[in-house]
């Protein structure tokens, strides 16, 4: 769990502390604000603040455990903690949601006035403009170092800065209109948003922990392999790649000239390692199956000189997500089109 196997563990844990600590601190200035004033909108807004700092310890706790090295009970690592976390706190969300339903609804069919109006407008205002500071500075250093949980709990920071933005104009309205049924109406309002934010973050969670495809990072290694190409690198398929914690996991098969040497497949499959591995910061685990060639492959195979060779050079296949993804080995197209095709070097 040292810091040079992962970089990035440090800052991780520095900004789930900081959101700890500070979600206590917003969450304690609202539940002051609902005890001056008896609002059920403050009150939904406070609620949502004691998920931000259950989800936030638990959140401190899968990262730690996310870092720790594969083992043998856990050979694959510890990463997917990150997807438990996530759903954790989805869960809490909609069941934050339910509480706000069941406090809300006597409020919107019997009104009540709404004392101290102003000092409990001034106090959440205040902790909306911390949390609005708080969740962009989480969501950007998730997606820089694509933790899951950091975005996850960035962006439910930034849902509760526009939940207290909701209720601050309602009870605007309310303190400009006497309209006391707004407080109940801006609750359920509140309960409603924060539902659907918690239904997506558990959609999510389950979809990571079950594999569920990643174009984007697809895209990403698609690109460095073509960028690094060679000549020898034949083609490959069957490429899968997913997430887990700060760790990314790789796997497909490259074909390689038939008459290359066990030695010389092995290192040319370690050349591709170490290209992948340096450009996820040692972040990654990879495997890659050799294929032998075969005739079929003639015409885009830039290997040279080849004594099995059956037909010259002609175009090299493209190696884009789709071409690198596709299921079954040897698979050329008998017409390309131009654009999966590129000039033989």
């Amino acid at each position: 769990m040292n810091s040079p196997k992962n970089p990035n563990l440090r800052n991780h844990l520095l900004a789930i502390s900081a959101s700890l600590l500070i979600g206590a601190g917003l969450m304690a200035i609202k539940f002051l604000a609902y005890y001056l004033t008896g609002s059920a909108a403050i009150l939904s807004d406070a609620l949502e603040s004691i998920i931000n700092v259950v989800a936030a310890g638990f959140a401190l706790g899968s990262i730690i455990i996310a870092a720790k090295s594969p083992d043998p009970d856990h050979p694959y690592g510890h990463g997917k903690v990150e997807y438990f976390s996530a759903g954790f706190e989805g869960a809490l969300i909609i069941l934050a949601a339910l509480v706000i339903f069941y406090e809300a609804w006597p409020r919107l069919l019997h009104p009540q006035a709404i004392p101290r109006l102003e000092k409990g407008l001034l106090l959440i205002l205040g902790a909306a403009l911390v949390n609005l500071i708080l969740g962009m500075v989480l969501v950007m250093l998730g997606r820089r170092t694509k933790s899951i949980v950091l975005t996850a709990d960035g962006k439910h920071v930034l849902t509760d800065v526009y939940t207290t933005v909701g209720v601050v104009l309602g009870l605007v309205g309310v303190y400009f209109t006497g309209w006391n049924w707004l407080d109940g109406a801006v609750a359920i309002l509140v309960g409603l948003n924060i539902l659907v934010t918690g239904t997506r973050l558990v959609w999510q969670a389950a979809a990571g922990l079950m594999d569920k495809s990643d174009p984007e990072l697809l895209e990403e290694i698609c690109r460095v392999i073509a960028e690094q190409r060679r000549p020898m690198w034949i083609d490959i398929h069957q490429l899968r790649a997913r997430r887990a914690g700060t760790r990314v996991f790789i796997d497909f098969h490259l074909i390689l000239p038939r008459d290359l040497s066990l030695e010389a497949s092995h290192a040319e499959v370690k050349q591709l390692e170490i290209i992948l591995n340096d450009y996820f910061q040692r972040q990654a685990d990879i495997l890659i199956h050799a294929d032998p060639c075969m005739d079929p492959e003639c015409p885009i195979c830039g290997h040279e000189p080849c004594e099995h060779r059956r037909a010259g050079t002609s175009m090299q296949r493209l190696w884009r997500t789709d071409t690198l993804t596709c299921e079954g080995p040897h698979k050329t197209p008998d017409h390309p089109d131009e654009e999966d095709k590129e000039p033989a070097k």
